[in-house]
């Protein structure tokens, strides 16, 4: 099912828990988001009902600790959020958003190599 909204900061953190850990409890989401801010259990447990009810995530309810697990991937959610700024900030265009992206942030070579290499497979496709 793909999610109809973008998730806000707050999901994000949470979606960032489950991709890394993979399928969690309510409890296990809590303890490593509580680690890094204030956070209490119930409102991880809403937020993790409020995000089922958005498409965001989906639960097993087959025990009785619910396992929660995101719907999209990372670079799904990534894609999808991307698309949405690169239409409303760049107008469209990839390469004001990549020239802003180097220009706010220094690169390191690897990530510039790795930059080149993806330039050189484009190229490679429109040949």
């Amino acid at each position: 099912m793909q999610p109809s909204v973008r998730p806000t900061d707050a999901e994000l953190a949470i979606l960032r828990v489950l991709w890394e850990r993979g399928p969690s409890t309510v409890r296990q989401v809590f303890e490593v988001l509580s680690a890094e801010r204030e956070l209490g259990y119930t409102t991880a447990l809403k937020m993790l009902q409020i995000m089922d009810e958005k498409g965001l995530v989906q639960r097993d309810a087959t025990d009785r600790t619910h396992v929660f697990s995101a719907t999209q991937t990372q670079a799904e959610t990534q894609r999808t959020m991307l698309d949405d700024l690169l239409d409303k900030a760049f107008g469209g265009s990839s390469s004001n958003l990549v020239m802003q992206a180097l220009a706010t942030r220094k690169a390191s070579r690897e990530e510039l190599a790795e930059i080149r290499k993806m330039l050189d497979q484009a190229e490679g496709r429109k040949r």
